[in-house]
């Protein structure tokens, strides 16, 4: 999946090309926007699920954390759920660093996956098994980060 050259200049706007990859540069918003969107998407699959299954849950504001990953350290707000019942999966409870997050996070892009694809994805690099519904929760809540940007 390639993103639309028009977003693209969307983002660049006032930023200086020099400083894109720096400390707090537009790498650093990408990789916070897009997971806290993804958590925010978990966190929405596993109420929807407890509520299937007649479990009164919901939403409790935000945690912050911070993620250390390949070329800085990112602060995330990470959802909660009244109950205490949420784990996330992209980025488990205690876990402070993310190697290669960068890389990973550009190659589910790149390579155009299928639910299927991302789910073996997900089983490769972080050893979580995830629901295709779940999968197709996040994508479509990144689908619709990207087209914001």
């Amino acid at each position: 999946m390639a993103i639309d050259k028009e977003v693209l200049d969307q983002l660049l706007v006032g930023r200086d090309p020099q400083e894109l990859s720096v400390k707090d540069g537009l790498i650093d918003d990408l990789k916070k926007a897009l997971s806290e969107r993804l958590l925010a998407a978990q966190l929405d699959d596993h109420l929807e699920s407890e509520a299937a299954a007649g479990v009164g849950n919901r939403r409790n504001g935000t945690s912050q954390k911070t993620m250390l990953t390949g070329s800085s350290k990112v602060s995330l707000g990470i959802p909660r759920d009244r109950k205490g019942t949420f784990d996330p999966k992209l980025i488990a409870r205690y876990q402070r660093r993310f190697p290669g997050f960068d890389d990973k996070i550009i190659s589910m892009y790149a390579r155009g996956m299928t639910v299927r694809e991302i789910r073996g994805h997900l089983e490769e690099l972080y050893g979580i098994d995830v629901s295709p519904d779940l999968i197709s929760t996040v994508t479509d809540a990144m689908l619709e980060t990207i087209a914001e940007w």
